[in-house]
């Protein structure tokens, strides 16, 4: 470890909380079976993370930051992939940029938790993609991989902010029925934003699917329906 990441994690450690310690664990569900299995906490809010992130996004070597993407603890892991978010947003080259996507997707199997993939992907992979070929996000979402498939989903967060709406529309009905509800999650997730950007769309979707799709996926793509509405979908009666 270098001096810089020894301070990136002193600094870390130096913002625990010990409730957030012993909570963290069970939210992000690091025991044993759990989506999360293994993974540690040292109990530190995303603010402090990101103000630690701030601080040496612009100094830090691309050495440095995967020492620090390998990490045990899922703060730190989370802060280095802040740091790569910040360093990616102040580039202008695209041949710097592809560097950090490049960089990003060789360490993808340290994006390990939906907290870790939603503050990253969609920064990083969406941007960078959004008038280029999307051939990889369908290989993530057939990958069989729960992280990388949640990848997949939330990168089109970017597109769909642009009205881009037809890739992340046929992600959605490929993950549709994806046996995880972190997937149910993200899906309901993005169509609910599409819906925020064009309602036409998101209702099309729908029609085609919502007695069918997941229940999870379906209440969080109809939150903020009208309460009539969202009562009429849920009883399959629209």
């Amino acid at each position: 470890m270098s001096e810089l990441t020894e301070q990136v994690k002193a600094a870390l450690a130096d913002k625990s909380i010990p409730e957030k310690a012993a909570f963290f664990p069970r939210f992000f569900k690091s025991f044993p079976g759990g989506y999360g299995e293994g993974d540690k906490f040292l109990g530190v809010k995303v603010p402090e993370q990101r103000k630690v992130a701030k601080q040496v996004y612009q100094e830090i070597s691309n050495q440095e930051i995967s020492q620090l993407l390998q990490d045990e603890f899922h703060e730190v892991r989370l802060t280095s992939l802040f740091i790569l978010v910040y360093r990616y947003q102040k580039l202008k080259s695209e041949t710097e940029q592809k560097e950090v996507v490049d960089f990003y997707l060789s360490h993808l199997q340290y994006v390990n938790n939906w907290d870790l993939v939603d503050g990253s992907c969609h920064h990083i992979l969406g941007h960078y993609f959004l008038d280029r070929e999307k051939t990889l996000f369908y290989d993530l979402a057939d990958s069989g991989q729960l992280w990388k498939q949640r990848v997949a989903m939330v990168s089109t967060y970017y597109w769909i902010k642009r009205d881009r709406f037809e890739d992340a529309l046929a992600l959605a009905e490929k993950l549709l029925h994806h046996p995880h509800d972190l997937i149910h999650k993200a899906v309901g997730w993005m169509l609910r934003e599409i819906g925020n950007q064009d309602m036409d769309e998101e209702m099309a979707f729908l029609k085609k699917h919502y007695k069918k799709m997941p229940r999870t996926a379906l209440r969080y793509a109809i939150e903020k329906f009208d309460p009539a509405l969202r009562k009429q979908i849920l009883a399959g009666e629209y």
